[in-house]
């Protein structure tokens, strides 16, 4: 039996903001409280009001603010001596440095708040620091080693009848089977996702699971209309809930679905809009698949076969830089599926394979 879905970011004084709260509110009443907790004098409460502001502006695409938040929320924990607080400021640094693609700086700030989640005694906390990594670990491609981890997550929230928790861990592990080619099982879990995500009204985890269904819908069932259909109740939800990255992620998976059905000028406009939503918020993943998007969707509306080498070439050299490996193959079979070849590769064939 899953409760309610709660917000466990939300603490303190913010303790009662609902979890489908919109993030402008959030940011507001964090904002507010932070202030009182600084006049107080109170550490802890500052550390717990700051990790909302934090988590507020990450959602928001305010990377800026976002890091200077997170950081004051880590010194004010670490003055009040509360390891629980600190926890949860480096789970919130973690999220944001994978949110901006240094994967290496979100592994080791999940790692050190996973111990001290566990340091701490918050079994939420090292929960959610686990569960960051695993994600880290399959945005990443890596899905051999954090697999697992996913499926050990997921037991332990089911146990634990956390809603929200459950609903990630069941939509990181439809992911990896949706990239590992087992469509019908994916599905599956995704539609789990989100009539679990409903029956516990959590919004914004329904939003991410009809993101995952349509885009099986689209591939396995070649039925853009019905795809359309659940990316557009999802937009009603990332809109109201000012969820700026799931709304981008939204569009992108629109642009997808356009692609698919050979609506490839549709597809160009969405890709476009897509690409200076995750540019306005320095999201470097979804602005590399955005890219990538729009290549393909160049070159089937006639672009120039080199030009399309060259800004594959490029996207690769970009998502080799980030540590993409699952992107980074999307591009190496965009090649194929264009007729272009790498730069590399036609100079090899140019100059007789010396």
């Amino acid at each position: 039996m899953h409760s309610k879905a709660l917000a466990p970011e939300y603490q303190g004084a913010l303790t009662k903001m609902s979890v489908n709260a919109s993030l402008t509110d959030v940011l507001a009443e964090g904002v507010r409280h932070l202030e009182e907790a600084e006049r107080s004098g109170s550490a802890r409460e500052v550390a717990r009001a700051g990790l909302a502001v934090a988590e507020a502006h990450r959602r928001l695409g305010q990377v800026r603010d976002a890091d200077s938040a997170w950081k004051a929320s880590y010194r004010a924990a670490r003055s009040a001596d509360d390891a629980g607080a600190m926890a949860w400021a480096l789970w919130s640094g973690g999220t944001l440095a994978r949110q901006r693609g240094r994967l290496r700086l979100a592994f080791r700030l999940l790692g050190l708040a996973a111990d001290m989640g566990k340091r701490g005694g918050d079994v939420v906390a090292r929960g959610y620091s686990l569960a960051g990594l695993a994600e880290t670990g399959r945005i990443q491609g890596d899905y051999r080693t954090v697999a697992a981890l996913h499926e050990q997550l997921l037991a332990e929230a089911r146990a634990r009848g956390e809603a929200r928790h459950t609903v990630w861990a069941l939509e990181g592990i439809a992911q990896i089977h949706r990239n590992t080619g087992s469509f019908d099982t994916a599905l599956a879990m995704f539609e789990e996702a989100a009539q679990l995500a409903g029956d516990a009204d959590d919004r914004r985890g329904r939003a991410w699971a009809l993101r995952g269904m349509a885009d099986i819908i689209s591939v396995r069932d070649n039925d853009p209309d019905r795809a359309l259909e659940l990316l557009a109740e999802a937009e009603v939800t990332c809109r109201e809930m000012k969820l700026s990255s799931a709304l981008a992620y939204n569009h992108k998976m629109r642009a997808n679905v356009l692609y698919r059905a050979g609506r490839h000028e549709e597809a160009r406009q969405g890709y476009a809009g897509a690409l200076e939503e995750f540019r306005a918020m320095a999201e470097p993943r979804g602005e590399a698949l955005a890219r990538l998007g729009l290549v393909k969707s160049l070159a089937r509306l006639g672009r120039d076969a080199g030009e399309t080498a060259a800004d594959l070439d490029a996207l690769r050299a970009t998502l080799d830089r980030i540590g993409l490996l699952n992107a980074r193959d999307m591009v190496d079979r965009a090649y194929a599926e264009l007729g272009v070849e790498r730069a590399e590769d036609a100079a090899a064939d140019a100059g007789g394979g010396r």
